[in-house]
């Protein structure tokens, strides 16, 4: 379990005599998560450790969706959009549970964009890569169309294509998850201090919150740090980089339901940025995001009242329904490195990455991420690996094309069916969630359940559908340890439940601190 593998570490690590690891990757964002599964299947030793929570900042900050990258077309980056559309139906099959398709609408504007041009983007975005799980784009009615009906009556005409929503911070915690059932060693809230580099492997301080330093040797070493990657380059490793980066703060807002259909919309604005508009959470709509170059402390990243400004005039220009800054319920922000350009605009900034490696007969090697996004996390993990092959000959052949994640293990990725006979065998759940649980668990949704059958077998009720048997499961299956981890990050029940649920969830997370 994971937790009783924190202990273990504290115990055996401290001397520094302890094995020396194939792989040591600094970083637990979706990258390091990704980089970590890849290896661990490939039979390498591995050690992921992150300074906070897994997915704690910029990888559950993003819009949410795995997707090509529509508006991408329009700075030439085919080969990211073929990329990213490939990616797409990989983790479709994947992750069926918390992967969903989402058809989106685009209403049309004729003074930003013509209807030709739209067409000519739609059907590259159709054809670029392999599309076998999801319906071609079509011209819409919206006069007719339900997507037609919040917008304003000047909208006439349209377009719909298809792309898929993914909960971004549980695909991070699965790929974790999924690399330390495969023999990784996982270590949250654990920060690299330094790292001392000699001819065959590294020597690496890492300190874990609220305990001594320990030392911990690796034959490589992985700098997937995400907007600080550049901070661990100088600070931890002594080290410069030829590469340079751009940090965008993304911000993004929630209101309440602004349509009642499953829909999403791509909305152009005359900035020329796209603002999306999501149904989110059965009773929310999220909207974003900003586009605003950021220069301090990632961690420190939220939302400003110009950017909410921002959002809510953008939204207002397409539904008849207006929204106000009082509307928003949440907001969050997260920091994304990109490589620098000569791009004035931030928007045009490629969302590609670059792998630098650093090795030589003399030197261990050194792995270092630049950039990156959720829909292409596991083929950055292939290339990473390829990257480091001369160094380590004993890795086994890439594996995870046709490898599900954690839950994911779905006959024929058909999650309404494997929702049906789920129902059929848990009656006693209410629907909603039940719902809530497949999705979030899949397959493993058993596991949580732990052969109970009916409500007050779940444990205590915290209100809003948390109930202490999925707190515990949390807790030694997923690393949680603290009220945002398990409301916000492994769930969005902080969406729903009480401040009173928010109170007793912290003092229960408390009692087991203790």
């Amino acid at each position: 379990m994971p937790q009783a593998q924190s202990k273990e570490y504290a115990l055996t690590g401290s001397t520094g005599e302890g094995p020396v690891y194939d792989l040591l990757i600094i970083g637990g964002g979706i990258n390091g998560a990704g980089i970590a599964r890849d290896a661990a299947g490939r039979g390498l030793s591995v050690l992921l450790c992150e300074q906070d929570d897994l997915a704690a900042h910029t990888s559950s900050a993003s819009t949410k969706l795995i997707h090509g990258g529509l508006r991408y077309l329009e700075h030439y980056e085919f080969g990211l959009v073929r990329k990213s559309l490939q990616e797409r139906e990989v983790l479709l099959r994947a992750a069926p549970h918390i992967i969903r398709p989402l058809s989106f609408v685009m209403p049309h504007n004729q003074s930003l964009r013509p209807a030709w041009l739209i067409r000519a983007g739609l059907f590259l975005y159709d054809h670029l890569g392999k599309r076998e799980l999801l319906p071609p784009s079509q011209s819409l009615d919206l006069r007719t169309h339900a997507a037609g009906q919040p917008l304003k009556p000047d909208l006439s005409k349209g377009f719909t294509y298809a792309d898929a929503w993914v909960d971004d911070a549980r695909l991070v915690v699965l790929s974790a998850l999924d690399a330390y059932e495969r023999g990784a060693r996982v270590l949250p809230r654990t920060r690299c201090v330094s790292a001392r580099r000699y001819a065959d492997m590294w020597d690496v301080t890492l300190q874990p919150a609220g305990s001594e330093a320990v030392q911990v040797r690796c034959r490589t070493l992985v700098n997937a740090a995400g907007p600080w990657v550049m901070n661990v380059l100088r600070e931890s490793l002594g080290m410069a980089s030829p590469r340079l980066l751009r940090l965008a703060k993304g911000s993004h807002i929630v209101v309440r339901r602004l349509f009642e259909h499953d829909h999403a919309y791509l909305l152009q604005n005359p900035d020329n940025r796209v603002l999306f508009a999501i149904p989110f959470e059965r009773e929310f709509t999220l909207l974003g995001t900003t586009d605003v170059e950021y220069d301090g402390d990632p961690a420190d990243a939220s939302i400003t009242g110009e950017e909410i400004d921002y959002l809510c005039k953008m939204t207002n220009r397409y539904f008849v329904r207006g929204i106000t800054p009082a509307d928003v319920v949440w907001s969050y922000s997260g920091v994304r490195p990109l490589l620098a350009d000569h791009s004035a605009d931030l928007s045009a900034v490629t969302r590609d990455y670059v792998l630098e490696c650093d090795a030589t007969s003399e030197r261990a090697p050194l792995l270092s991420v630049f950039g990156g996004k959720l829909t292409t996390y596991r083929r950055l993990a292939e290339e990473a690996l390829a990257l480091l092959a001369h160094s380590l000959p004993h890795m086994n052949a890439a594996w995870t094309a046709s490898a599900a994640l954690p839950g994911g293990d779905i006959p024929n990725a058909d999650f309404n069916l494997f929702f049906a006979e789920f129902r059929r065998s848990s009656p006693w759940l209410p629907e909603a969630l039940a719902r809530r649980y497949a999705r979030a668990y899949g397959t493993r949704v058993d596991s949580l359940l732990t052969g109970a059958r009916n409500l007050g077998e779940l444990g205590e009720d915290f209100g809003g559908g948390l109930y202490e048997a999925e707190i515990d499961y949390l807790i030694r299956q997923e690393w949680a340890q603290t009220t945002e981890d398990i409301l916000w990050r492994r769930t969005k029940l902080g969406l729903h439940v009480s401040r009173e649920t928010a109170t007793r969830l912290a003092a229960r997370l408390a009692r087991e601190r203790s």
